[in-house]
């Protein structure tokens, strides 16, 4: 089983494009941070950073509000890569075919960090869902945005860990 789970802040604005059958598809960076000390005493703080990509209606959710700073949920399949830069360094990236995507920040509030809402459509009520296939997917009676990928984030209880 090939599965992920990670909780970060989007280090760039999503790029969206569409194949040549006309799908959607929306990546964007994702930075996940450790923070821990050592045996001496020392704070240490680690990065990792994933690409990001969703395909189809949560693509288009994606696109539509997620933003630069934004705190948010990310679960798909991992896949790495491994290339030689131009100085000559052996380099990996990893990638995330989301599945589902929680966005974590309340309206208004990328970078903040509060869970509880999502970023809302203009003119309509946040915490709806969006898609990607999963159960209870897809836009709902005027609500739009909030999470996609199903499930509400006003709390914390739903995450499946």
């Amino acid at each position: 089983m090939n599965k992920i789970l990670v909780i970060g802040n989007v280090g760039s604005d999503p790029e969206m494009r569409y194949t040549p059958s006309g799908t959607a598809v929306t990546s964007f960076s994702l930075a996940t941070n450790r923070v821990y000390n050592t045996a001496d005493g020392e704070r240490h703080e680690e990065t990792e950073w994933f690409r990001i990509s969703a395909w189809g209606k949560l693509a288009e959710q994606c696109n539509n509000y997620v933003t630069k700073g934004m705190k948010i949920y990310a679960e798909g399949r991992l896949k790495s890569d491994t290339w030689t830069g131009n100085d000559g360094q052996t380099r990996v990236s990893l990638e995330i075919s989301a599945d589902k995507v929680l966005f974590l920040d309340r309206a208004g509030q990328s970078g903040g960090g509060q869970p509880g809402g999502g970023q809302q459509g203009e003119g309509q009520q946040g915490g709806g869902n969006a898609g990607g296939g999963q159960p209870g997917g897809g836009s709902s009676g005027g609500q739009q945005g909030g999470n996609a990928g199903g499930g509400s984030s006003d709390n914390l209880e739903d995450l499946p860990w």
